[in-house]
């Protein structure tokens, strides 16, 4: 018996010694000292022995159970103090490191440039749906069903009469059939094309512009689209307007700006031509107002459209439009 008290000691304080974390003191603690451990079937067994040998076996097991106590409350103090040293180079008086803030996508910071510039033109914004109706996306805009004009557009189709928007167009006439001139809006939102490469995106975002009120010419257009390019860009850009199609205006017109690559000296990106198409534009077709009521002997207007990752790419010297939705915070950090 004196042997076996022995044994239990030895066996105990080595795999307490050996333990690495409190978990394994618990359960050291709980094989000898628990209500079914070692020492207390030690205890229970003593019953067996003769009577002269129980009061010594009793103390014995009675010393060994407070050595155990004391030695597995020492290994949980020693493990406490080691996890401390770990954490000895905190200092929890310094005040907590800043969390890193997130900013504005660069396509939306583009936007809300454009979007003040014309604010302080004196335009305002308006918005259409992006899951559009056949009619307003072409017919409204003199584009009727088997126009040629609508193979310029890869459309996705919801169903045979709706479509997600492929310009931001719509907003037009959806505007001028809640009231009459004078108005002057711009409509930035989402579009939706079937393409997709380095320059073309199967979503992308455009502004809409229109104004309508008597006597608009064609120099109040290029005045308007004139002043933002000087405000977007800087004012020693250099513009010219190219003559064009587009269904729902008549006189039509591209705006290309002196290349901001090569500064007019010709590059790849401009095809070493040393200008840059920026947005299409033109005086509202006559039959565009005629579908919204107007007195198109009374009004007249201009209308104006440009992708707002286009501007996006020149203003930041940006060749991919794909890396506007790959997510890379290295590349969305630099703005």
């Amino acid at each position: 018996m004196q042997n076996n008290i022995v044994d239990i000691e030895k066996e105990a304080i080595e795999s307490i010694a050996q333990a690495k974390s409190p978990d394994q003191l618990e359960k050291l603690s709980i094989k000898y000292l628990g209500r079914k451990g070692v020492l207390t079937k030690f205890l229970r067994d003593i019953s067996s022995l003769p009577i002269e040998e129980r009061p010594g076996a009793g103390k014995n097991a009675n010393i060994l159970k407070g050595k155990l106590e004391a030695v597995i409350k020492k290994a949980f103090l020693k493990l406490e103090e080691d996890a401390d040293k770990g954490d000895a180079g905190v200092d929890v008086t310094l005040p907590g490191r800043p969390l890193q803030m997130g900013s504005l996508h660069p396509i939306t910071q583009v936007a809300e440039e454009i979007c003040d510039i014309f604010l302080r033109l004196g335009f305002d914004i308006a918005e259409s749906p992006e899951v559009e109706t056949d009619y307003y996306n072409f017919e409204a805009l003199n584009i009727p069903k088997y126009h040629p004009a609508r193979d310029m557009q890869d459309t996705f189709y919801v169903s045979e009469n709706i479509v997600l928007r492929t310009h931001t167009s719509p907003s037009q006439p959806r505007t001028m059939e809640k009231g009459k001139p004078p108005i002057r809006i711009i409509s930035p939102g989402k579009v939706f094309r079937c393409d997709s490469d380095i320059t073309h995106t199967p979503m992308f975002n455009q502004v809409e512009g229109l104004m309508v009120d008597k006597n608009i010419s064609f120099g109040d257009l290029k005045g308007i689209l004139t002043t933002f390019i000087h405000q977007f860009f800087d004012k020693e850009t250099s513009l010219r307007f190219r003559p064009s199609f587009f269904p729902f205006t008549e006189p039509s017109a591209e705006v290309d700006i002196r290349c901001v690559m090569c500064k007019g000296k010709g590059c790849r990106i401009c095809s070493k031509t040393g200008w840059l198409e920026v947005l299409g534009s033109g005086m509202v077709h006559p039959a565009v107002f005629e579908k919204v009521g107007y007195d198109t002997d009374k009004y007249t207007g201009f209308a104006f459209g440009m992708g707002i990752e286009r501007l996006a790419m020149l203003k930041f010297g940006i060749d991919d439009i794909r890396k506007f939705y790959e997510n890379d915070i290295r590349f969305l950090g630099q703005f």
